[in-house]
Order: C-alpha cells, then structure tokens, then sequence
C-alpha cells in the first residue's frame, strides 16, 4: 500500500553449472621417489617387467609388489585432499565476499533516519507478488516504477541505494533486486532490530510490473488479509511485516529504533482508549487491532519482542523471495 511519506514504511510493503571432470591438480610424483602408481594394467616399466618371470609365483610376487606399491604412495596423495578442500572453499569465496562489500557500501548511505524509506522501497518492489501467476514479487521493477502515486518519496532512497550499488559493480555487479533486499535487512539491523541473513542471486526486470498490485492503505482488516494471502502471506506474516511500521514519523515510537513499540501504541490506543488518533499510523494501522485475528499476533509481539523479531525476520526472509528469478547455479 502507498504512503505520502519518505520516512515511513507502508503497509504497501505487503503490503548445473557443468565442471570439468579435470582436476586443477598434477599427481606426478617427486623424480626421486622410489614408489611409482601406474593407473593402466599392463603399464609395468621395462626394468621390472624383465625382471618378472612367466611363473605363477613371480606373478603373485607382482600383485603384491603392486599393493605395496599403492600403500606406499598413498601418504604422498593426502595432500591433495586438502588442496581439493582449498580449492572448493575458495569456489564460494566470492558470492561470500561480495555479500559483505553490499552490506558495507550500504550502510555507508543508509543511516537511521533513512532507514524506514529505504524499508519501505523494498516492500514496495515485492508487494506486486501474486501467487496465482507467480507475477511480480522481488525483481527491481520498482526502479520502473517511481513515479507511480503509490510510490511517490522512493526517489530519496533509490539515489542513496545508487550510490551503493555504483561502489558495488565497481567489484562485483549484482541485480538491482538482490541490492534491495539486502539494503532493507540492513536497514533494519542499523536501527537496532535482528539480523536478517539475505541469499543473493535474483535477476532483475526489465519492465515495470504492472499497476493496481500493492495493497491500499485505506483497505480494513479483512481487505489487508485477503491481500496478504495473494501473496503467499499470512495473517501472523501481515502482522509481523506491519511492525517495520515502528520505523519512521508515525507515532509509534522513536522513528529510528527499530523495536516492537508499534505494537505496544497499537494496543494502548486502541484496546485502552478504544480508539486510536488519525495521526497515529495509516488507516491499514488502526485497522489491524479491530480483527480478533490479528489482534492476538499484536499482543504478543507487545509483550515479546523477541518473538516479533524471529517473526519478522521469516516473515521478511519469505517476502523478499517472493516471485524472484534466480541465476542459475
């Protein structure tokens, strides 16, 4: 769903390669070893082949001259085992590093104050998932897509996201939707909330995704569950996910500590009160506690941040894999 403003989240958000079988490796052996393997039969050299007589004895002399043979060289050959795990670890080096050169450029831009609009462009993008055609979802289209009314303030952080990313192809180049997701995560650990461990590979649109796909804000309780179930979504997820709502000018809390204190307000002012005031949140806000559903899930995230946190972070996790494309491994 949209929001008019830059600094807060709206519910909107949501609301084989084939290897070569050639080893990198030579088995030849040191010239003075006295232990040579042959792979072939019949791959005797010449010295010891006219040393050997037709006999059955000397041919079981052989055998075992083989087996000693391979006894011998097979300390010579643990080494490789561990070059073979050298090499393998520094296959996945690089997906790991380019991960930490992202998170590193991002928060180089992204500090609290822009946190909350830079979580809010990331629900943007993958709020147009729907699950019965497997359309939209996190794709980068939102990139396409800013000046779109339900869009209108993403401009801010798609300038600072730029920013980062341009440092970030410099090293590596990554898809606009694995910038994305990766921003949002950090934006929420910046704030002081949990860490969200993002995996990288999605490919990008190349089109804008189509209109009408983000919920309203203006929709009630059961409107924003039906929305969120097209998306795969549940109603403790729809719960979960509203909570980022604690970042920004919204009235729930410090605007930059990304905490459950969304749900504490929700609660307060409206079980309490039993009603909350219009500057507190969007409508989509004040909706939620009306549903004797997502009211359980709002109590308690209120009394447990830890459970919204691990909430949060699955429920996040899900979002920003929805309708993605990825890369072929």
């Amino acid at each position: 769903m949209a929001s008019s403003s830059t600094t807060s989240t709206a519910v909107s958000l949501l609301c084989s390669a084939t290897s070569s079988s050639r080893f990198p490796f030579s088995t030849t052996l040191p010239a003075k070893s006295s232990s040579t393997l042959y792979f072939r039969a019949n791959s005797l050299p010449a010295t010891h082949a006219a040393s050997s007589s037709s006999s059955g004895k000397d041919e079981i002399l052989g055998r075992r001259g083989l087996v000693f043979t391979l006894t011998a060289t097979l300390p010579l050959l643990l080494p490789f085992s561990e070059s073979m795990e050298a090499f393998t670890a520094k296959a996945v080096e690089p997906d790991t590093s380019i991960y930490e050169v992202m998170k590193e450029e991002i928060r180089k831009v992204v500090s609290k104050g822009k946190a909350a609009g830079v979580l809010r462009f990331v629900f943007h993008d993958a709020g147009t998932f729907q699950l019965d055609d497997n359309s939209g979802g996190m794709n980068g289209s939102v990139i396409y897509e800013l000046d779109r009314p339900e869009n209108k303030g993403l401009k801010t952080p798609f300038k600072i996201l730029e920013i980062a990313k341009t440092e970030v192809d410099a090293v590596q180049p990554v898809s606009w939707a694995d910038m994305i997701a990766v921003a949002g995560a950090e934006a929420v650990s910046v704030c002081g909330g949990p860490t969200i461990p993002v995996a990288l590979g999605r490919l990008d649109s190349k089109e804008p995704d189509p209109e009408g796909k983000l919920p309203e804000e203006t929709l009630d309780a059961y409107g924003l569950k039906q929305s969120f179930r097209a998306k795969g979504l549940s109603t403790q997820e729809l719960v979960a996910l509203s909570g980022a709502h604690t970042l920004g000018n919204k009235g729930f809390g410090s605007p930059t500590v990304f905490d459950n204190s969304y749900f504490k307000v929700l609660l307060e002012e409206s079980v309490s009160s039993g009603s909350m005031s219009s500057m507190t949140g969007l409508p989509s806000d004040r909706a939620l506690p009306k549903d004797d559903e997502c009211l359980r899930w709002i109590k308690k995230y209120a009394d447990n941040e830890n459970s919204f946190f691990e909430d949060f972070q699955n429920a996040y996790i899900k979002l920003v894999n929805s309708g993605a494309r990825w890369k072929s491994l």
